[in-house]
């Protein structure tokens, strides 16, 4: 059987009295995209940074493409293809010149080097920007020479840490077509994203409240167990003050904005509840109100898990 690629058990970080990442378990499969989410502080970069070698861990223990993360973090950092949230290329040099000076460091040289790079520019789509100086491209298109720069030089893993912020929606997508076509060809992606709707892309997710990961399923799963009630999305004028009306009928369970419209999750046995929530809202001022059923998203999984009194509980 082969071994995951990433393997952590109870892996933990403490700055003082503060605990960062508390006793983290996962793996991830050879060629799977692993998601990780989570809100600002949640603990995603502290667990990156662990993995990758670069902070050591307070407890616990974590292998990374076969190398232990404690004892050998260089031979981690070798093994692995890194994207941080801060651009790290040179803004000064060329699109080719940027991804000879990094294949250098990897030990790439010569022409084996140029040549993976070109091959890399060509699956980037950055072909006929080779000569371009690095600072005057796009958001989007800095983003996937940065992606080039972290898999120069072949590695069986890749940690992009929040890759598309930022970035402009047809940026984010053609950026993801890269991302499935490098899991295509074996490489493990883990990524940690705000958006939501990219990481219906991954095969698994895992989800980080204060520093503990409190979910960790596939998408359909992870919707299944935390939004197993109807989900109604509410569209109309004045809805802004109609929450409390909503929630003082029985069968509605939550309440979230989403978007300019509502999100409710109603008790799936109730009967006629559509018309009792176009009632309630009707009362509360609400005007041109429309009541659909929609499908559960990650941001319903999302709202459910941090929502438990804030504080990530299991799922009933």
């Amino acid at each position: 059987m082969t071994a995951p690629a990433i393997e952590a058990h109870a892996l933990t970080k403490r700055f003082g009295g503060f605990t960062a990442v508390d006793a983290v378990s996962f793996e991830v499969e050879r060629g799977e995209i692993f998601g990780y989410l989570g809100a600002n502080g949640a603990g995603k970069s502290t667990t990156i940074r662990m993995l990758n070698g670069l902070l050591a861990p307070t407890a616990g223990t974590a292998i990374v493409a076969g190398h232990d993360v404690a004892r050998d973090p260089d031979a981690v950092k070798a093994a692995i293809g890194y994207m941080s949230q801060k651009f790290s290329l040179y803004l000064d040099l060329p699109v080719m010149e940027n991804l000879l000076f990094f294949g250098g460091a990897y030990g790439l040289s010569g022409p084996a080097l140029r040549r993976r790079a070109e091959e890399l520019l060509e699956l980037t789509g950055l072909a006929d920007q080779a000569t371009a100086v690095t600072g005057a491209l796009p958001g989007g298109l800095r983003q996937r020479l940065a992606l080039a720069g972290a898999v120069l030089h072949d590695p069986g893993v890749v940690f992009l840490d929040e890759p598309t912020a930022g970035v402009d929606p047809v940026a984010r997508r053609a950026f993801w077509r890269l991302i499935r076509s490098l899991a295509a060809g074996g490489t493990t992606v883990f990524v940690t994203t705000h958006y939501l709707d990219e990481a219906e892309y991954c095969r698994r997710i895992g989800l980080m409240v204060d520093g503990r990961l409190v979910a960790l399923d596939t998408p359909s799963a992870l919707k299944r167990t935390w939004v197993p009630d109807r989900v109604l999305h509410v569209r109309g004028q004045a809805l802004a003050g109609a929450t409390p009306a909503l929630r003082a009928v029985a069968a509605v369970r939550s309440v979230v904005p989403f978007g300019a419209g509502l999100h409710l999750r109603v008790d799936p046995a109730a009967a006629a509840v559509d018309h009792e929530i176009a009632a309630a809202l009707s009362r509360a001022g609400a005007r041109d109100v429309a009541v659909e059923v929609a499908e559960p998203s990650l941001e319903d999984v999302f709202l459910a898990v941090v929502g438990r009194d804030g504080r990530g509980e299991a799922a009933p």
